[in-house]
């Protein structure tokens, strides 16, 4: 029995537009619009304001019409409660249930505390653990192992958050856990995604940045073949790894690889959802930040925090490293602008990856911490501690 928006489905048909010519106005794929309607995936965030005008609703409304839903009078949300007290009995049904839940949970990432996302995630993923176990064989059970494996990868996401990217452990468990799933699988995109998340740990939390590079030109070469968007985005990490190698030639030629997979990605790319268009000023920033080059450090990062919208750890990350570059460059009254608008962000998220460059560009104010505007940051900052 198929999942489907009805709402969302009906309004696009109430202002006149095929699903083909609501992806012309939104510059999609039209497969990806027939995934948001079927239910199989969710509008990334980013993406919804344009979404809400073509459909001429606030982004309110377009919310309620994203509601997934099933044709038959079966409340949804018991099927997986059905599935648990007869575990022989999950369907694919079942499967789109939870993996509809996970979707859910993964849309709130980006705008509360992993902390508080953490127990409901855990319960649901020891429930698709339990339920990949008695699935029945064929591809019931093949589709409850990938999400697993996905699962796994979320959970190890955001214990790594929670901790403010101080539990390496524990996530990268996670991460072994989905590559195990993903390889037992055959599954490419599920391991380079749990390889590409591994990396991350190597790279921002342990600091080992060979071992990230390693870990990036691996999720990089297991997925060259199946998704455009997940080896950019590991291409982007590895130019990232050499950038704080201080190997520019080679950030370079990495930077102009991850260009080349974004650029052919398409809404039938598996990992589509993972991607977004600040995804590569970002990331270029950030690696012309380690690498000195303040000024175009600089305009990218202002042009990408511009552009992220409800994507806010994303965009507390991109602010702590504007900050840095506008202080490295000299400009202490920009720089202090782009550190409040980080806290301001922290405030509701407190991301792990944005309190470690905050407080990092907090330690780089201290030549000037007798001025009124910096000490006034530096308090605003610790109310955010005491509050957390």
């Amino acid at each position: 029995m198929a999942l489907k928006r009805h709402g969302l489905v009906r309004r696009r048909r109430v202002v006149g537009l095929t699903q083909e010519g609501l992806a012309e106005t939104l510059r999609v794929e039209r497969s990806t619009v027939a995934r948001w309607e079927s239910g199989k995936v969710a509008p990334q965030p980013w993406i919804r304001p344009r979404l809400a005008e073509a459909l001429r609703v606030s982004v309110d409304e377009l919310n309620d019409l994203l509601v997934v839903s099933f044709p038959d009078e079966q409340p949804f949300a018991e099927r997986t409660e059905y599935a648990m007290r007869y575990p022989s009995r999950v369907d694919l049904s079942t499967v789109a249930e939870l993996r509809n839940s996970m979707n859910s949970l993964g849309e709130r990432y980006d705008r509360i505390p992993s902390a508080t996302l953490l127990a409901r995630t855990s319960e649901h993923a020891s429930k698709v653990a339990f339920l990949a176990e008695e699935a029945p064989p064929g591809r019931v059970q093949r589709e409850m192992r990938i999400l697993q494996a996905d699962s796994a990868t979320f959970m190890g996401q955001l214990v790594w958050d929670a901790s403010q990217r101080r539990d390496h452990t524990t996530a990268r468990s996670y991460y072994a856990q989905s590559v195990d799933v993903a390889r037992y699988l055959g599954d490419p995109n599920a391991e380079g995604h749990a390889l590409l998340r591994t990396c991350y740990v190597a790279l921002y939390g342990a600091g080992d940045h060979r071992d990230g590079l390693d870990l990036a030109l691996r999720a990089a070469h297991t997925v060259r073949h199946t998704s455009h968007v997940l080896a950019g985005l590991a291409m982007l990490h590895s130019a990232e790894a050499y950038a704080y190698l201080g190997e520019a030639n080679e950030c370079e030629l990495a930077l102009a690889g991850a260009e080349r997979h974004l650029s052919r990605a398409h809404g039938a790319d598996a990992a589509h959802d993972l991607y977004s268009p600040t995804h590569f000023g970002r990331m270029a920033g950030s690696c012309y930040l380690s690498l000195g080059d303040y000024g175009k450090a600089e305009q990218l990062l202002a042009d990408t925090a511009a552009e992220l919208h409800d994507r806010r750890k994303s965009r507390a990350i991109v602010l702590g490293n504007l900050t840095l570059a506008r202080l490295r460059h000299g400009n202490l009254d920009a720089a202090l602008a782009a550190f409040n608008d980080a806290v301001s962000e922290l405030h509701g998220t407190r991301g792990g990856g944005g309190m470690n460059i905050v407080f990092r560009a907090a330690r780089e104010m201290r030549p000037w911490r007798s001025e009124p505007a910096v000490q006034d940051a530096q308090d605003r900052l610790m109310t955010l501690m005491e509050a957390a």
